[in-house]
């Protein structure tokens, strides 16, 4: 993404629910310090696949080492493919027996590439365990929030499910809306708004929750219709935290609603259906559906 000319050069585009919006100059990055930080939030295929290479680089150093050296038994002078291959025997400690260290320079590049191995292994076993043993939720928040008459009142309304069939106990649920805003001087400020939810917390979260903020006169909400939140750049910003009962450790989710995806006049469509028997059919298809009101 280009920059805009007023946009300082060595400036980075940081990621909003609504793509590129800031640039961050000045920023004092800590690539190495943070790096245990960033390979836990990395996807399992981008984490595993960054072990390997890893891994395969390592072991082409030491097989450039090999190579140059020499006086490895059983492996071809000229060939960098079998230096390679004794540099990955000695590093997974395969030990086929075919090549082996003959010259003190091999022997010297062995017993190093030994002891990085180990620290490899320990490392890399370690940070994979640090990954799968991490408590995750599969919380889904709907698409959209909606403002509707509700109970003769107008309301800000979300849906928030658990997508697992444990119980998450004691999940709590904080909403706050930031709104653009002058401040007496004339400068521009971004205000952030606690909602008052008619419910915080659920004992046992499990299938459905459907959220709810009264836009009374003192909700930040008041007053405003769809053009004055676009003007006021209205981010909802939803923060979810409780007690996975399986894995007994703490789980968390959050999302953000953007103006855009807050829909005047429309209303969740029903997920629970009571069949003729007495039974309640929970429709999740429906989960995002909205409606226009009557």
């Amino acid at each position: 993404m280009s920059a805009p000319s007023e946009v300082p050069s060595g400036a980075r585009p940081t990621r909003t629910s609504t793509g590129y919006k800031f640039w961050v100059y000045g920023e004092q990055r800590a690539v190495l310090r943070d790096a245990y930080h960033t390979f836990l939030r990395l996807p399992w295929p981008a984490s595993l696949g960054l072990i390997m290479l890893a891994l395969f680089l390592a072991n082409v150093v030491f097989a450039t080492l090999y190579f140059e050296v020499g006086g490895v038994q059983g492996a071809a002078r000229d060939s960098f493919f079998d230096a390679l291959s004794f540099s990955v025997q000695t590093m997974a400690t395969i030990g086929y027996g075919v090549m082996n260290p003959k010259s003190p320079g091999a022997q010297t590049v062995m017993i190093v590439e030994s002891l990085v191995g180990i620290v490899f292994t320990a490392l890399a076993t370690g940070l994979v365990f640090a990954k799968f043993s991490r408590a995750t939720a599969r919380i889904q928040f709907s698409k959209q929030a909606v403002i509707t008459q509700h109970d003769g009142k107008r309301t800000l309304m979300l849906r928030v499910g658990n997508m697992r069939s444990n119980v998450i106990v004691e999940a709590h649920l904080r909403v706050v809306a930031a709104m653009s805003m002058s401040t007496v001087e004339g400068k521009p400020f971004y205000k952030l708004h606690d909602l008052e939810l008619v419910r915080d917390h659920m004992t046992g979260m499990r299938r459905g929750w459907t959220v709810m903020h009264v836009i009374d006169e003192d909700s930040p909400l008041h007053g405003k219709d769809a053009r004055a939140l676009e003007q006021a750049e209205l981010e909802i910003e939803c923060a979810l935290i409780g007690l996975d009962d399986v894995t007994m450790q703490t789980v968390h989710h959050m999302h953000i609603y953007a103006d855009k995806d807050v829909r005047f006049g429309h209303h969740f469509v029903d997920t629970m259906k009571p069949l003729p028997n007495g039974d309640l059919l929970l429709d999740l298809t429906k989960f995002d559906a909205i409606a226009p009101d009557a």
